[in-house]
């Protein structure tokens, strides 16, 4: 059976339809035919009709920290918060917070995610099939002798996730570094080569410390490392900036999803741009005002740029799992930034990002993308996913 809607506007993942276009759907929500008109009764919508969104960036295994870790403290106490914290609840408060979120996305139209984890917690939520997965097992090591233990405890890890295989959604799994002061030299070569056709990510310059310790080996990261107790009495600063260091030991054709990049400049973008093929700047600007109480150059990096996607980071750094409350606050900070481009950003390009516009992320013929109706663009938008 085929079902006929329309609406104000359809965004079809890349443009603004002409007025008065129809979408023609199966049942199981493929389209079938994108058209300026039919003769068939079309059901219309008061508003605007967009693909599922994709949040290209979660940590849902942390989502029993919600309100747990004190806004605004910086990255560098809240990094030092999560560890002594997120133990403190047990495994059933953990799981059921998991789902609660994962569901919480759904709702908001969330149709596939780039979910981050240094455990395998949060391989049962691939058996609830709501939306398609690509997990980032987060490999984490700074000292250089302990690099390939710390490969093969993420290995053993992504082996979890492999077994977890969804229904009818996709699911996916990589491993990723954490984050240039968290993971060595050896360790970033090792990543680089496992699996050098799939996507990886990297949190990449989120807070100034980072390219401080890189530039000079001054700074917070200091601190946190004396923390952890990590001997980093053999690091020596490269005087470049983190993205312009780690970029060095990852392999050119290694597709790079950077995320947060609060701190970039112009420089880093197009150092990233040059040194890799395929490039994607993910921003968290919720997640980044939570922290650091401050956003990226979000006008430099929309004017570098088309790359760019969305992602929400965790609850433990934002109040609520919503790829459109990102583009509000986005939207809120750079006006000028039309809705045709972010809405871009929140769907076709978190899908290409994470390897899935084959499936997702646009109203094109034989795609399962998932239908989202949104009532308004502005701060009492009403989200309604019609097909998931």
């Amino acid at each position: 059976m085929s079902h006929f809607l329309t609406a104000d506007r359809i965004h079809d993942g890349r443009r603004w339809l002409p007025e008065g276009s129809i979408l023609e759907v199966a049942d199981n929500g493929v389209i079938l035919n994108v058209s300026a008109g039919s003769a068939a009764p079309a059901t219309y919508y008061s508003g605007y009709l967009v693909p599922g969104f994709v949040n290209a960036h979660c940590h849902l295994e942390l989502s029993h920290l919600k309100g747990a870790v004190p806004q605004g403290t910086g990255l560098i106490p809240f990094l030092q918060a999560v560890p002594t914290t997120r133990n403190k609840f047990s495994d059933a408060e953990k799981a059921a917070a998991r789902e609660s979120a994962l569901r919480e996305m759904y709702v908001n139209g969330v149709v596939a995610v780039g979910d981050i984890a240094n455990t395998a917690e949060s391989a049962d939520l691939r058996q609830l099939d709501l939306m398609h997965i690509h997990t980032f097992v987060e490999c984490i090591g700074f000292m250089p002798a302990r690099a390939e233990k710390a490969f093969a405890n993420s290995q053993q890890v992504l082996d979890v996730f492999a077994q977890f295989a969804a229904g009818r959604k996709m699911t996916k799994q990589s491993i990723a570094p954490h984050a240039p002061y968290s993971v060595s030299e050896p360790l970033f070569r090792l990543i680089g080569a496992y699996m050098p056709d799939v996507v990886t990510t990297v949190h990449n310059q989120e807070c100034e410390a980072e390219n401080e310790f890189y530039t000079e080996r001054i700074g917070h990261v200091l601190s946190l490392l004396d923390n952890l107790g990590i001997d980093y009495s053999g690091f020596i600063p490269s005087g470049k900036t983190s993205l312009q260091t780690y970029g060095d030991w990852l392999p050119p054709q290694r597709k790079m999803l950077l995320v947060h990049n609060t701190f970039s400049s112009a420089d880093d973008i197009a150092y990233a741009k040059q040194k890799f093929t395929d490039v994607w700047w993910c921003l968290c600007p919720n997640a980044n005002l939570y922290i650091e109480g401050r956003l990226p150059q979000l006008d430099m990096i929309a004017a570098a740029s088309d790359n760019i996607c969305i992602g929400t980071d965790s609850l433990a750094s934002n109040y609520q799992l919503s790829v459109m409350s990102e583009l509000l606050t986005i939207q809120a900070f750079i006006p000028e930034l039309s809705w045709e481009r972010l809405l871009q950003w929140g769907t076709l390009n978190g899908a290409r990002a994470l390897e899935l516009d084959g499936l997702l992320g646009s109203f094109e013929v034989g795609k399962q993308p998932g239908i989202i109706h949104l009532s308004s663009l502005d701060a009492n938008c009403r989200i309604s996913p019609l097909f998931h």
